[in-house]
């Protein structure tokens, strides 16, 4: 368990040496955050019962049609941009020196893959929460559901952008490939979010005692500049992690489909991270 542990800790370390080397890498998940927040700043203005509609009620049929719209228009923009940044450290992975343009080349190659993707996902997300309105058992299938689906498309987006297959296919190889990289993907991802986790509540709690303070002294410009730069500091980190956690995926999927370490991850790190269960590559 802990040589497990230490493993994949090790490619969440070699996966933040490649944003080292690619600082612009770090553009996507820009962009696609900045997009992110005015598809739902529109939608709480022109469907607000997305947020305020309690689980657990008999939603009708159009409510569920308009939230896949919202659900396909998001999952397109953030997996238009994730596949750009998986692409473009890919390339850095295999030994490449890629721009922001590569990227975007490479996302607008499979713009039909990513398209259908999307309409999978979307249509998973319905699924979900329809589950999630049935009451409490619905709750808890939803969850587990959703962990599920996590965890077997986990490398989709990997295997788009570096194979010309479908999504329908992509999803398929991904949840094979999960018998492989099961450990990893959840190890590694514990280990960005737990890191990130206890960052982003250091720097909450910092920003919320700074903030009273200066709010009990009466100086409310201060308060509220210093209330704004948490706010900016805590968003920037959040992209930072999504930066990690897509670099990591190319990093387990390349290994996983290839047998190659790439130039920035040692042999015996890689190797040893799916000896357990790879058998043959």
């Amino acid at each position: 368990m802990f040589e497990r542990v230490s493993r994949s800790w090790g490619l969440v370390k070699a996966s933040a040496s490649i944003l080292s080397a690619d600082k612009e890498l770090i553009v996507f998940p820009l962009i696609s955050s900045i997009a992110a927040l005015v598809i739902l700043a529109a939608a709480y203005y022109v469907f607000p019962q997305f947020f305020t509609q309690a689980s657990g009620q008999d939603l009708s049929l159009q409510f569920y049609a308009e939230l896949f719209l919202f659900y396909l228009v998001l999952n397109t923009v953030v997996i238009y941009f994730n596949s750009a940044l998986v692409g473009a450290a890919l390339i850095r992975i295999r030994g490449g020196n890629p721009t922001v343009g590569d990227g975007f080349k490479i996302a607008n190659s499979h713009l039909k893959a990513i398209l259908g993707y999307a309409v999978i996902s979307a249509t998973v997300g319905i699924v979900l929460r329809w589950l999630s309105d049935r009451g409490s058992l619905g709750t808890i299938a939803s969850s587990l559901g959703g962990l599920a689906w996590n965890l077997a498309t986990f490398l989709a987006v990997p295997i788009l952008v570096a194979e010309n297959i479908g999504p329908f296919d992509a999803v398929r190889k991904s949840s094979e490939l999960l018998k492989k990289t099961w450990g990893e993907q959840i190890v590694g991802n514990l280990s960005i979010g737990a890191v990130f986790g206890l960052i982003f509540l250091v720097v909450f709690l910092l920003g919320a005692v700074i903030t009273i303070a200066a709010l009990s002294a009466g100086l409310i410009v201060l308060a509220v500049s210093f209330a704004g730069l948490f706010i900016i500091v805590l968003i920037f980190l959040g992209i930072l992690s999504n930066a990690l956690g897509g670099i990591f995926s190319a990093a387990v999927y390349n290994y996983a489909a290839t047998g190659s370490a790439g130039t920035l991850f040692g042999e015996d790190l890689i190797k040893g991270a799916f000896k357990e269960k790879a058998g043959t590559i």
